[in-house]
């Protein structure tokens, strides 16, 4: 059965809504009849944004706001959040999905750590804490979408700061399904959704065709959509190139790292390669 939360009457608020995962999750909520903000920096980008998500919509434009935001700001938070209560009278699924990716290294003093953090790990953390308290004082069934990453629960080598981040992410989004199922009168769950391999902007680089393995933002949104029915907290997406089995494997090794007392990230040790490969030989 679809989330109660899903029916013509709620109010969605998306983060980073003007691309990629987050314009599909939009498109996706206007053809379900319900009235969407999304949020995100750039005119142009949101009012380009603005005309796909009318075009799903039953009553068109109507049922269509944006704003820019800097996750990373929380005034920018309170004022989407009080402007959202204006125009459609409160919030019922939060999306916290706004996110970059630039790159980053160990000990680059350039300030993306900064950056990267403010946006990808504050900004979910400023969005919760502005719009949360609304939303379980309306009184009414309704999500919170915290967008993680794999990269944030097995932090490959590479990108640091990203990884810091999405894993931050994945910590507090456990913290706040505790806390709202512990709050007496909160109709609310909390979710993280944790995508594969994903053809966006955030992902693009200097590729013009989509790669193979990768998939496109409406297969993530449909899965989250299957997934939040099954009521799944770890939304875990497969891709075109990694099933769930896979995944399931090297989660459990990075874990396992702990437990056997192995060098951190031994999937990427020179000692433990062989080991890793025969560990998921069969997948």
């Amino acid at each position: 059965m679809a989330h109660p939360a899903f029916s013509s009457d709620s109010v969605a608020v998306i983060t980073g809504g003007a691309a990629g995962i987050g314009l599909a999750a939009a498109v996706q909520f206007a053809k379900m009849g319900m009235r969407v903000c999304i949020a995100d920096l750039g005119e142009d980008r949101l009012a380009a944004a603005a005309e796909v998500i009318a075009a799903a919509s039953s009553d068109g434009m109507k049922n269509v706001m944006t704003q820019e935001c800097d996750v990373s700001k929380k005034d920018n938070l309170v004022a989407l959040e009080a402007a959202v209560q204006e125009r459609f009278g409160g919030t019922d699924i939060l999306m916290n999905n706004a996110a970059i990716q630039p790159g980053s290294d160990m000990f680059n003093a350039s300030g993306s750590w900064e950056r990267i953090l403010a946006i990808n790990l504050h900004g979910v953390i400023n969005g919760t804490h502005v719009f949360a308290p609304a939303m379980i004082e309306r009184g009414r069934p309704g999500l919170i979408i915290n967008t993680g990453s794999k990269q944030g629960i097995t932090t490959p080598p590479g990108d640091p700061a990203y990884n810091v981040a999405k894993s931050g992410v994945k910590a507090f989004t456990e913290s706040l399904e505790h806390e709202l199922r512990n709050t007496e009168g909160a109709k609310l769950s909390a979710h993280l959704l944790i995508p594969g391999f994903v053809f966006t902007d955030l992902t693009r680089r200097d590729r013009v065709e989509k790669p193979d393995g990768a998939w496109v933002p409406e297969q993530v949104i449909d899965f989250m959509m299957s997934a939040l029915e099954a009521g799944d907290f770890y939304i875990l997406c497969p891709d075109n190139d990694v099933a769930r089995p896979l995944d399931e494997l090297r989660i459990r090794w990075a874990g396992d790292d702990i437990i056997e007392g192995r060098p951190a990230l031994s999937r990427w040790h020179p000692d433990y390669g062989e080991a890793f490969s025969e560990f998921v030989k069969d997948v």
